[in-house]
């Protein structure tokens, strides 16, 4: 499926923009990644995904995710820096329809459960909804 890739600034070095030999997009401009996901969906990527990185330091922000959230109708995956439920829980109630989560999980496997009941605790509305 054609994937719109966007590598935000976690603070620590990722292995992607190592290879593909790009810079991230800075942490605090949500306007910039609202703007590129917007690009990759009217170009027809079918997903967006923005990733802090694996071992990212710093996870994506709330309102970064939210901005972008509101303004593409693709699947938005949000991947790097999701280390505890709370973390999960606050990226999807922003707008992620998705969370990638690797190394925490790998570090402590018991976080799978917790993880997973935290992102199916948030509410759910539909279109009809208020």
């Amino acid at each position: 499926m054609r994937t719109g890739y966007l590598v935000i600034d976690g603070c620590a070095p990722t292995t992607v923009s190592y290879i593909s030999n790009s810079s991230p997009l800075p942490a605090d401009k949500n306007e910039i990644a609202m703007c590129t996901a917007m690009a990759g969906e009217m170009l027809g990527m079918k997903l967006i995904y923005m990733d802090a990185g694996s071992g990212a330091k710093r996870a994506i922000s709330e309102s970064m995710i939210t901005k972008v959230a509101e303004c593409i109708s693709v699947p938005l995956i949000i991947g790097g820096g999701i280390t505890d439920p709370e973390k999960a829980y606050l990226n999807c109630k922003a707008g992620a329809d998705v969370i990638v989560v690797g190394n925490a999980i790998e570090k402590d496997e018991t976080l799978i459960m917790a993880m997973a009941a935290a992102v199916h605790s948030v509410p759910v509305f539909l279109p009809s909804d208020p």
